[in-house]
């Protein structure tokens, strides 16, 4: 296992996509295909089983399931960290144990959605997973209806397993967590550039880098103003809807995985694919994972 201060080191980290066999299940031989597309382009670690990889569509054996086998085939090329977190105090605990047991590297843990708790709920709940093992703490309001405020952040920072912040709230609250020493990957693919280079981020948790690893690892490790707004278009269709209904599409858009949507995920509206078509389309096939797109053939989509 790495140390915290290895994993501080990781500046492109991708929230992975998770594809599907057209029965359903977890398409292990594409999944490994997509991760080792991730080393190939430079990436430093992977989110496994995150909003973007559907963990909330899967059940926990399917979850711990596919961290262990991430762990078992890629953890000496890669950063692996496990989506363990819940809004279930109990299961977070229960699942964060058991990816550790399976050898993750950190845990990426949310504060309780949906059944919201107080400001004192939320601090016990991260104290108890802190225990467990090293952690990313993730604030997205939009999702869990709670930003995690810098009062809730400073004192979990002083635990020995705080990682940082995967961090939504924008670039300014990145760069107060990060003069206080506070390490801090943006969550926002549009600002993550600038998140690095003028707000000393220490990088960024990306669903982009799923379709294009090697030019945000461009944009990661020299600032480029010309490559980053370049890439503004692409990234604002990606979030069109909520991720990571339009990941999904591009990548079934060009060939990556099969057109295999869980419930109640389904493709982007032929308007919105056909524009997807155009920029994607603008990069060098070699730039993208897949080929060319195209858009999807509704016949052909499978909605399970």
């Amino acid at each position: 296992m790495r140390t915290l201060e290895q994993i501080k080191q990781a500046s492109l980290i991708t929230a992975i996509k998770t594809p599907y066999l057209t029965s359903g299940e977890i398409d292990l031989a594409t999944y490994d295909f997509l991760v080792e597309q991730q080393i190939a382009a430079g990436v430093d670690g992977i989110v496994v089983g995150g909003t973007t990889g559907e963990g909330q569509l899967m059940n926990w054996e399917e979850h711990l399931m596919l961290i262990a086998h991430s762990v078992n085939k890629y953890s000496d090329k890669l950063i692996i960290v496990g989506n363990t977190g819940s809004n279930n105090t109990r299961e977070a605990i229960k699942a964060t144990e058991y990816g550790f047991a399976s050898g993750m590297d950190a845990a990426l843990q949310i504060n309780p959605y949906y059944g919201r708790t107080s400001i004192a709920g939320v601090k016990e709940h991260f104290k108890r997973v802190l225990a467990i093992g090293p952690a990313f703490i993730y604030n997205v309001a939009g999702r869990t209806g709670q930003d995690l405020t810098p009062d809730i952040i400073e004192p979990l920072a002083q635990h020995e397993n705080f990682i940082g912040v995967k961090e939504c709230g924008g670039n300014e609250r990145i760069n107060h967590y990060e003069q206080q020493g506070i390490a801090c990957w943006s969550g926002n693919d549009d600002e993550a550039h600038d998140a690095r280079h003028t707000y000393k981020a220490h990088g960024v948790i990306s669903v982009t880098s799923n379709l294009i690893p090697g030019l945000f690892r461009q944009l990661m490790d020299t600032k480029n103003d010309e490559l980053n707004s370049s890439l503004q278009p692409l990234m604002n269709w990606l979030f069109c809807e909520p991720n990571p209904i339009a990941i999904n599409t591009a990548l079934m858009m060009t060939g990556a995985v099969k057109p295999v949507f869980r419930l109640p995920y389904v493709p982007l509206n032929a308007q919105q694919q056909a524009l997807g078509v155009t920029l994607i389309n603008e990069r060098e096939e070699h730039e993208i994972i897949g080929q060319h797109a195209t858009e999807l053939v509704d016949q052909e989509v499978i909605l399970l």
